[in-house]
């Protein structure tokens, strides 16, 4: 049945389905994962990093950028979505700011974000964005956290994450979120926390181990430069 109504974008399948829009869900749940917590006067973003080519320069592999000198976003799913996207929010706080000579407000591009993919849920020729993304900043020095979808919804969130395992980090963040988890910098513990979640206790060791071992190896290479 689906296969007769995911050829367009524009076409409701008799449930009220649009079907290309929820495959771009499932591709921003193939995404590495982004967790989003705003706190008392901090707002944090902290992401899953995954193993490159050895060859690769990791540089080069981004999932956390600056829309503004004051608006920052993760995102899960589709990279290349997500550099238009980035480069299209970026053009809008500048164009914003030479307009109105006010810097733009989190909720601002926010929605602009969210407009700009729910017009291409609308329209002939065009897909939706395979992104999820987590805009975060201050305004008036009063943290705020955001999330959009592919269909171009958005909410202000206290704590959420995007991408793989987001229901199990999610769940993770509803039962240990509190006033006194997010105070100061104990924010920051609460995030790698939930990202830890993710990992066996068999994962979370091999990642230690290969952690001492590298500073071994560093060690060593001081030691024969100083002989």
């Amino acid at each position: 049945m689906a296969s007769r109504y995911d050829r367009a974008i524009t076409v409701f399948s008799p449930d009220g389905h649009l079907f290309q829009v929820e495959y771009a869900q499932e591709a921003v749940k193939k995404g590495s994962t982004a967790v989003g917590i705003r706190g008392t006067d901090i707002v944090v973003l902290a992401v899953e990093k995954k193993s490159v080519a050895k060859l690769q320069d990791e540089r080069t592999v981004r999932k956390v950028c600056a829309l503004d000198d004051h608006v920052c976003m993760a995102f899960a799913g589709l990279t290349a979505d997500s550099r238009v996207v980035i480069n299209r929010a970026r053009v809008e706080c500048q164009s914003h700011k030479l307009t109105v000579e006010d810097p733009v407000t989190v909720e601002y591009i926010t929605r602009f974000i969210a407009t700009l993919k729910q017009k291409y849920t609308q329209s002939n020729g065009r897909r939706p964005f395979g992104i999820s993304a987590l805009i975060v900043g201050f305004d008036d020095g009063i943290p705020r956290l955001y999330q959009t979808d592919p269909s171009g919804t958005y909410h202000a969130w206290k704590a959420n994450a995007i991408g793989r395992s987001a229901k199990t980090v999610r769940e993770f963040l509803e039962k240990n979120y509190t006033e006194d988890a997010v105070a100061n910098n104990e924010a920051i513990k609460l995030a790698i926390r939930a990202l830890l979640e993710m990992f066996s206790a068999k994962e979370i060791e091999l990642q230690v181990t290969e952690i001492e071992k590298a500073k071994e190896e560093a060690e060593k290479k001081k030691s024969k430069k100083s002989a």
